[in-house]
């Protein structure tokens, strides 16, 4: 039932909506948060950290991409994308299996899209264990 207010000549309707109730639902709410946020364990979130893997590599095959989008395989010299996959499984080859990684290394002018391209050919030839390297490319 809307207040009345009787002020003046005539009574009219004040038109403000009642707080109480708003206020007793809001202090609930707070003392719900208060007494259940203790009881709530902070969960661990367990991140991998960098050389954690649980055998280095004994090889590491390094290609690179060079600022005229030609690839290199250090040690062994310049070769095609269509012939990268082969390259990288001769090299690995003449290594006891599971022990070689693959590193690409690409200049900064070099386009994301080409890097991208090395690593997904290596990929579908099913080599394992390929990474990017963070130092720029000699």
């Amino acid at each position: 039932m809307p207040a009345v207010s009787s002020r003046g000549r005539g009574r009219r309707t004040i038109s403000e909506p009642n707080m109480v109730p708003f206020i007793d639902v809001m202090l609930v709410l707070l003392i719900i948060f208060m007494v259940t946020a203790p009881l709530i364990s902070p969960s661990v979130v367990d991140l991998p950290s960098v050389g954690s893997a649980a055998k280095q590599p004994d090889v590491v095959i390094q290609i690179i991409v060079g600022k005229d989008n030609l690839l290199e395989i250090k040690g062994q010299g310049a070769v095609k994308v269509e012939n990268l996959a082969n390259a990288v499984r001769k090299a690995q080859a003449a290594h006891p299996p599971n022990t070689t990684a693959v590193v690409i290394s690409a200049d900064k002018s070099v386009q994301y899209e080409r890097v991208v391209k090395v690593m997904d050919t290596l990929q579908r030839a099913g080599i394992a264990r390929i990474g990017l390297s963070v130092q720029l490319a000699p």
